[in-house]
């Protein structure tokens, strides 16, 4: 949401300026820059990222306009979503975890949560670090190790899109000139024309190098630092699901295992100590 108001005070600043100041819009939409520079920098991304990123990006920069995906709710239910699972283990032993870990998307605990179940790599991590305490005989600092070679490499691969996009960004001011350039080789074959259609033309070229320069710094540029925040906040829900099967894989009870699990939260969406205790048992 914050995504769309901001791509519309952006447009509404710079063109609403230019309208104010006497400037023909009709000037700046031009349809043939746009196919230069927005054709070549699609297809510099096609040539710089393999078909499984380029997808991830389209579906980070559409997630990114329908709002972030991390927020408190899903921490919350995070948070009862661990203590349920701590539970378990607590009541029925580790053992009665098969059941669910093997197939989440039947556990009726799982299925309960469809705001986490949607994140099939939280779920993985999740299970996949599950297995590991079922089976026995791993040290909590060795699973530790693992999750955190987990995390790392979620979070490089969380960091592509944005990598991705931000080159693409700096590379939009150079293929801005390239589109002038082509303006002026045209301009140049009619320079022996009547002055007002040299002036038009040269205007169009500019028009090339002022869209590579707007679009690089008024939208790919702020996507792709969306993107990298996005990533990192992602990185933050896996830290915190570290935190609370670590403490449980040590022997802490269900409620301390969720609290440091609710400690390893950001700032931002972490609840009190109260709410959460409130939250996770169910009380209204």
């Amino acid at each position: 949401m914050f995504v769309l108001i901001g791509a519309i005070v952006v447009l509404g600043a710079v063109f609403g300026g230019f309208v104010m100041e006497g400037g023909p819009l009709k000037l700046i939409l031009q349809p043939v820059e746009f196919l230069i520079i927005g054709g070549a920098a699609f297809g510099a991304m096609v040539i710089s990222a393999p078909k499984k990123l380029l997808m991830k990006i389209i579906a980070r920069v559409m997630g990114s306009l329908k709002g972030g995906a991390v927020n408190r709710e899903l921490y919350l239910d995070l948070l009862r979503l661990m203590y349920e699972i701590f539970q378990v283990t607590r009541k029925d032993g580790l053992i009665a975890l098969e059941s669910h870990i093997e197939h989440p998307d039947q556990s009726k605990i799982f299925t309960k949560y469809p705001n986490i179940t949607r994140h099939h790599h939280i779920i993985s991590f999740m299970t996949d670090t599950f297995r590991l305490i079922v089976l026995g005989g791993i040290a909590p600092h060795d699973i530790e190790s693992l999750m955190d070679l987990d995390i790392e490499t979620h979070h490089q691969e969380g960091a592509q899109p944005g990598m991705i996009l931000q080159k693409i960004g700096d590379s939009m001011p150079g293929l801005g000139i390239v589109a002038a350039v082509l303006g002026i080789v045209i301009t140049m074959q009619a320079i022996g024309g009547p002055a007002e259609e040299i002036g038009h033309k040269v205007a169009v070229a500019l028009v090339g190098t002022f869209l590579g320069i707007f679009l690089s710094y008024g939208f790919i540029q702020p996507m792709a630092t969306n993107l990298d925040l996005a990533a990192e906040e992602e990185s933050k829900v896996f830290e915190a699901i570290k935190s609370g099967i670590i403490s449980l894989a040590k022997g802490f009870n269900p409620i301390v295992s969720v609290e440091f699990a609710r400690r390893s939260i950001p700032n931002d969406y972490r609840p009190s100590f109260q709410e959460m205790e409130s939250f996770v048992k169910g009380a209204k």
